[in-house]
């Protein structure tokens, strides 16, 4: 009978079809992340909090960044993330779809996922936390500039999240600190976003608390500015990385778990 053996380097296709393993925990994932992080902004900037008054507000904004990005690593590196890939933010998924790891099935399946997570964390944080999530309008995202230049903002910031994530995935040495460089980029892009847009970088993120309060204003900049991100850097890595395609779809790869995007990581042959 033959014997199936790993073959380091060689390509595992993406596979189409219904995958609820990975969709489900996507679903998971992106509650976990968004719900924890409206705890986070609702204890470091809510009036209600005494942590509000007691730090400055360059401070406060460092301190959401690198609670998103430290909530992300640890989705990314526990059984949920190490299953679907810890995308957690359609963006991330349009990249790897336009870069050709993503199959549009999941594509599909792990957007609404992300959607879904997210409005159900909206709902948790609202229900769960009351005056608190009040005191911060439910974690909504509004820009303080106008519609088209709070587009680009997002678009600029989300392309530099999704080139981080694809030039630390586009080598075996670098894969497993995507999260850390994640995490460190988060630091960098949330504070520098904030006084123009929030910032979101993640069209799910911004539509979740706009499903409790029922107001949709404003928020076709936090649609755009992500997609228009995501595909742009697609793009500019094929061209600045000349052609060389990322080892894997996920943030943090671990071999033992199946993966249903293309891979480079290993491969499968008989013997």
């Amino acid at each position: 009978m033959a014997r199936l053996t790993a073959v380091p380097g060689a390509e595992q296709p993406k596979s189409g079809g219904w995958h609820p393993a990975e969709w489900g925990s996507e679903f998971v994932g992106t509650f976990v992340l968004l719900y924890t992080v409206y705890l986070a902004v609702a204890a470091l900037a809510s009036p209600l909090s005494p942590l509000s008054g007691a730090i400055s507000s360059w401070l406060r904004l460092v301190l959401i960044g690198l609670s998103v990005g430290l909530i992300a690593a640890a989705v990314a590196v526990s059984p949920l993330g190490r299953r679907s890939g810890a995308h957690l933010n359609p963006a991330i998924t349009i990249g790897f779809w336009a870069h050709g790891q993503t199959h549009w099935h999941d594509l599909l399946g792990y957007v609404a996922a992300q959607f879904l997570g997210a409005a159900l964390a909206s709902v948790v944080f609202a229900a769960s936390t009351g005056p608190l999530a009040v005191s911060i309008g439910y974690a909504r995202t509004e820009p303080a500039v106008g519609g088209w230049a709070a587009t680009m903002v997002e678009l600029l910031l989300t392309c530099a999240l999704v080139l981080t994530v694809f030039f630390m995935l586009s080598s075996r040495r670098t894969c497993r600190w995507t999260p850390a460089a994640v995490t460190l980029v988060l630091v960098v892009l949330i504070p520098l976003g904030a006084p123009l847009t929030g910032p979101s970088l993640n069209p799910a993120r911004s539509v979740g608390p706009g499903i409790v309060t029922g107001t949709f204003t404003s928020i076709w900049p936090y649609l755009a500015g992500p997609v228009l991100g995501a595909l742009l850097a697609a793009a500019l890595f094929h061209v600045v990385a000349a052609g060389k395609k990322a080892v894997t779809a996920k943030l943090f790869h671990d071999p033992r778990y199946h993966s249903v995007h293309t891979s480079r990581w290993d491969g499968i042959k008989s013997s």
